[in-house]
């Protein structure tokens, strides 16, 4: 979750704030560094001996490697274009939508079954994703169609290798999937951006933005991939998807704390809309439940202090009030004392669509949030 965030924080400055406006030449760059670094440590670690287990001939390669491998550059290049365009939260709201185009792509190839109570679970959640971008104030056409292109790329991409490589038993971790697909992508990617962005690229804007930083960059985007694999197999499917909703919102409000992005209020309550929705897609009724009632002891338990737990729950008490006032603290202290806090408060409306920035003359297509 921590790299996640990261990799699409750093993404998103280097694009925008620092003024490396190369989303397709980035992107290359980081497929180049993951194909150098797989090789590297397909010759020197175990982390990907099991690449052994797949026997990659020449037929499998062109028939499920490289349309995969295309798909994914172009997810990957929709994925990065688009914060040239749209906030960072705005993006995740979007986002939000991704398992409806799985959905969509899986009844297309007949992987799914169509089924009436997933389409209209699937219903909300598109409802809160429309309502979302009718709140936004810095929407953008071109963005939002880059959006919907990466999902579509990605949701695509997804069901094909659950067809072509899922179905023959070729399971890769994302390292392997790294290891056979960065090559393609590189290769691809650079293709576009020698027509797109190479001839209008110069050195000194990647000096102006840091050769460190870009290594950097592309170091944790790849770091991203190895701490994957060390997850798989170590955390169950619930806490997996209780912690991809809880990055989401996470990110949306560090994105607005670090580039004052203004929110609306109709824009919150459509992404509230859409997580509920998604919830309920991802974990169904029963499991919703389940964690329903475990909470409800847990807090319980919590509040009480008979027993002979009675004494470790008031030092778990004590522990997350202290936490938990940390946090406010810190929020207070950004709001309050930073000129970014004081300007978001200054002209903070959650009335009549307003919001939160009194900068109304400010648009996201100039790339600056």
């Amino acid at each position: 979750m921590f790299f996640s965030n990261v990799t699409i924080i750093f993404n998103k400055w280097l694009l925008d704030t620092a003024g490396f406006k190369y989303p397709i030449i980035l992107t290359c760059w980081h497929l180049i560094y993951a194909t150098i670094a797989t090789q590297i440590l397909a010759r020197t670690t175990t982390l990907l001996d099991s690449r052994r287990n797949f026997p990659v001939t020449g037929r499998l390669y062109l028939r499920t490697i490289l349309p995969i491998g295309l798909l994914y550059s172009g997810s990957l290049i929709c994925s990065n274009v688009v914060y040239l365009y749209l906030s960072v939260s705005f993006i995740q709201m979007l986002k939000a939508a991704s398992p409806v185009a799985v959905l969509f792509a899986s009844w297309s190839w007949g992987v799914a079954e169509p089924n009436l109570a997933k389409f209209l679970n699937v219903l909300v959640i598109v409802f809160g994703v429309a309502v979302s971008s009718f709140g936004e104030i810095q929407f953008s056409w071109t963005g939002f169609f880059f959006q919907i292109g990466g999902t579509t790329f990605e949701a695509v991409r997804v069901v094909m290798i659950q067809v072509m490589l899922s179905g023959e038993g070729l399971n890769m971790d994302p390292l392997v999937s790294l290891y056979y697909y960065a090559p393609v992508c590189a290769v691809m990617n650079f293709l576009i951006a020698l027509v797109g962005e190479v001839p209008k690229f110069k050195l000194e804007h990647a000096a102006q933005a840091g050769y460190g930083m870009l290594f950097l960059n592309a170091s944790i985007a790849f770091i991203l991939n190895v701490a994957s694999v060390f997850l798989i197999g170590k955390t169950s499917g619930l806490v997996m998807t209780l912690t991809g909703i809880f990055k989401s919102i996470l990110l949306v409000v560090v994105s607005i704390l670090i580039w004052s992005t203004p929110i609306t209020f109709l824009q919150a309550v459509g992404y509230a809309i859409a997580l509920a929705g998604l919830t309920y897609y991802s974990l169904g009724y029963d499991q919703l439940a389940s964690i329903g009632a475990s909470v409800v002891g847990w807090t319980s338990e919590f509040f009480s202090t008979s027993g002979g737990r009675g004494h470790a729950m008031r030092s778990k008490r004590i522990i997350v009030v202290g936490l938990s006032s940390l946090v406010a603290m810190i929020v207070v202290l950004e709001l309050t004392l930073s000129e970014r806090g004081r300007r978001l408060l200054g002209g903070s409306s959650w009335h009549g669509g307003r919001r939160f920035s009194p900068n109304h003359g400010h648009h996201a297509n100039n790339g600056s949030h």
